[in-house]
């Protein structure tokens, strides 16, 4: 039974569709007359035989429904009003008809017409419908209007009733909906209990960088075409991977590419533990630290679950957090002013507030701010051990290995490290990452990660690369040089300015009287030059705020080659 008057939004049974049968009568034929009485006092059609019903209920009655008429039998109620050639726009495979919104009249005034129409619009846009067309009342039709349909000249009159055509594309319709009235439909949510098998709002997919393959090709027809471009919008190393990895990969790809690989990752698992010194219990290798947080947080976490996060920050932890499980997120606002550090006694009062999760980068993207290890121990000694604390540890290697959490989280039972290999190692397109933890953390993610979690020739190069650390500290320091050079170069350029990172980027804020990011990253695409906007990577940027990615001498040469010209002009 549903509580507190919430409406149940559910799809109809065949027991449900009698009862409609009886309530369509009640309201058409003898409320408002559109339809004539019969003495079994029910109304269907043959449409019936093969629509789909969405009901309201309070309390287990039926308070409302909706109908949804799918294209593959291309019958619809419109055609016994209008002939296809009367209608103003095209009726093919993608067109769905939602027909029928029903409000019983005790119930009307609370949000049920529109849980119904949102049950059935998202439907529709699940099942891959293009279209929507219905007739709808003239006397409801601005609530129809109001949500992006748009009428016709086509009316009908049904006994006392009269019928207006209208239509909208799915996507133009959900376009419309989310700028005008995402937060209506947000609080409708909160008086819902939605019982469709698609999720209330279309998933939103976690935007990052990497639009540079617009321009090669995601089909890779043309590798050569990379040549054309400088993919600074992602944080990929500008250095190539060690030249060790190169020669063992090459000497075996036939083999490598054939050749399932070890089925648990133990061997990375060991081979990572040995060099950072550590139990292999303490490891938990993956694809990617993104196939991480996808396997820990959903989990560890509910809806009702809260979480503290640094805003700004890495734009998949909010992604996942409230896109995906939709849990009460809470923000530790970094400001420009501070030059987007952590206040760490902020931090320490915030994390005593019973969170069940607290997400911390360092140094962190797209800021580049690090907090040293020695600070940041002994903020995270006084936190309490209910409270899980993920550290994301991806670029920590420009900052020194002596500045890593791994050892001080294998002592602890609540504090897990995530380490990408991409980064640092130059491995972004191979996809190695792992966590570091005590095994009490890692055992249950253990049992649930999938057979062949990590590729075979990511493994390899994993347990490769670890043992070249000479190579890779000279390309850090190399990095270190070769940002402090280009954002000295920057900041020669009229009013902007450039945040100090300890990464491998830079954030720069572009003049406030001059064009804002969205242009300037547009205007350096069409040169060839991808930046990344961070506008949506968190609450506290205005949108005058790019970040760039370091790249070897001669690349950041052309990078404020054009990044000039674009300023200029």
């Amino acid at each position: 039974m549903v509580k507190n008057n919430l409406i149940e939004i559910s799809l109809a049974t065949t027991v449900d569709r009698n009862k409609i049968y009886q309530l369509r009568y009640q309201v058409y034929a003898s409320e408002l007359m559109q339809h004539p009485t019969n003495e079994a006092m029910m109304f269907e059609d043959k449409l019936d035989q093969f629509n789909v019903y969405i009901i309201a209920k309070i309390n287990t009655e039926i308070v409302g429904f909706i109908s949804v008429t799918p294209p593959d039998k291309n019958d619809y109620s419109i055609d016994k009003y209008f002939t296809r050639k009367e209608i103003p726009f095209a009726v093919d495979v993608s067109t769905f008809e939602m027909r029928i919104l029903t409000v019983l009249k005790a119930y009307r005034g609370k949000p049920i017409a529109a849980a119904l129409m949102w049950a059935a619009f998202r439907l529709i846009q699940s099942l891959g419908g293009e279209n929507i067309m219905a007739i709808g009342r003239s006397e409801v039709l601005d609530m129809y209007l109001k949500l992006g349909f748009k009428p016709t000249n086509k009316e009908v009159k049904v006994g006392k009733v009269k019928f207006t055509l209208i239509q909208g594309k799915v996507e133009e319709l959900n376009a419309f909906i989310e700028k005008n009235f995402k937060s209506f439909f947000i609080k409708i949510r909160q008086r819902c209990e939605w019982k469709l098998a698609i999720d209330f709002f279309k998933p939103a997919k976690c935007y990052h960088g990497g639009a540079f393959f617009d321009a090669i090709g995601s089909e890779f027809d043309d590798l050569n075409k990379r040549m054309n471009i400088i993919n600074a919008d992602v944080l990929d190393a500008w250095f190539d991977p060690a030249p060790q990895l190169i020669s063992e990969l090459e000497n075996h790809l036939s083999w490598i590419c054939k050749t399932s690989p070890p089925t648990d990752c133990l061997g990375m698992a060991k081979g990572i533990a040995k060099a950072r010194g550590l139990k292999s219990d303490n490891i938990l290798p993956g694809s990617g630290s993104s196939d991480l947080i996808f396997l820990a947080f959903r989990e560890w976490l509910l809806p009702e679950s809260r979480v503290l996060i640094l805003d700004p920050t890495y734009g998949e932890y909010i992604h996942v957090l409230e896109n995906i499980i939709g849990c009460q997120v809470d923000r530790i606002n970094l400001l420009k002013v501070n030059n987007y550090a952590l206040d760490l006694e902020e931090l320490l009062r915030l994390a005593n507030n019973n969170y069940d999760l607290i997400v911390i980068v360092n140094p962190n993207s797209p800021t580049g701010q690090h907090i040293p290890l020695i600070n940041l121990e002994n903020v995270l000694r006084q936190v309490s051990s209910s409270t899980r604390i993920w550290v994301d540890e991806t670029y920590i290697d420009y900052c020194g290995k002596d500045q890593s959490l791994e050892k001080f989280a294998v002592s602890t039972s609540n504090i897990i490290v995530c380490k990408s290999m991409s980064k640092v190692y130059a491995l972004s397109g191979l996809r190695s990452a792992y966590l570091c933890a005590s095994p009490f953390q890692l055992e249950k993610l253990r049992s649930i990660s999938p057979p062949w979690a990590v590729s075979l020739p990511s493994q390899i190069a994993a347990l490769v690369v670890l043992k070249e650390d000479r190579y890779y500290e000279k390309c850090y320091e190399q990095t270190h040089l070769l940002r402090e050079e280009f954002s000295k170069e920057l900041l020669k350029f009229n009013s902007l300015e450039v945040l100090q990172s300890k990464a491998n980027f830079v954030l720069c804020y572009l003049p406030e009287n001059g064009p804002d990011a969205e242009a300037v990253v547009s205007k350096c695409k069409e040169m060839g030059l991808y930046l990344r906007d961070v506008s949506n990577m968190g609450n506290n940027f205005n949108k005058h705020t790019i970040r760039i990615a370091i790249k070897d001498k001669e690349t950041n040469k052309k990078m404020l080659e054009i990044i000039k010209q674009v300023l200029d002009h």
